[in-house]
């Protein structure tokens, strides 16, 4: 008799150990990353200006064509020193990407020959973005 009321008190302290009521409160949740300049605000890592979904398939016009604007238009366009390779229009960046190595040339190391754009390496995110636009299929709306 001794042996059950002690197994009882045993089994009723182990089972009050925990403060979890469901599997969810024990299991360790997801992080969302946040901005480091406004931690209240989360922001997709692959694209900290724009914050999506990662999983939303990336857009030309909606994602790309600012980054090429921003980072290449200074010298791939009409009257600029690389015009013969001009990235103005969807067609020109989809081709551009399929066929003449842009995705190899803007992942290249500071300090690697071929880097673009010339000026210095752009910032990661809107490397990720491209590549991840390309592995959705070269979008354009």
């Amino acid at each position: 008799m001794k042996k059950t009321i002690v197994l009882t008190i045993l089994l009723a302290v182990l089972a009050s150990c925990s403060d979890s009521d469901t599997m969810q409160d024990i299991e360790p949740q997801p992080t969302t990353p946040t901005n480091p300049t406004n931690p209240t605000n989360p922001t997709n890592p692959t694209n900290p200006t724009n914050p999506t979904n990662p999983t939303t398939a990336v857009t030309y016009s909606k994602d790309v064509k600012s980054i090429i604007d921003a980072n290449c238009i200074s010298c791939h366009a009409s009257g600029r020193s690389a015009a013969f390779r001009p990235l103005t229009t969807f067609a020109q960046v989809k081709a551009a990407v399929e066929s003449a190595g842009l995705l190899g040339r803007i992942q290249l190391q500071s300090g690697q020959q071929g880097l673009m754009p010339q000026g210095g390496r752009m910032a990661q995110a809107n490397i990720d973005l491209i590549v991840k636009w390309n592995t959705d299929g070269l979008k354009e709306n």
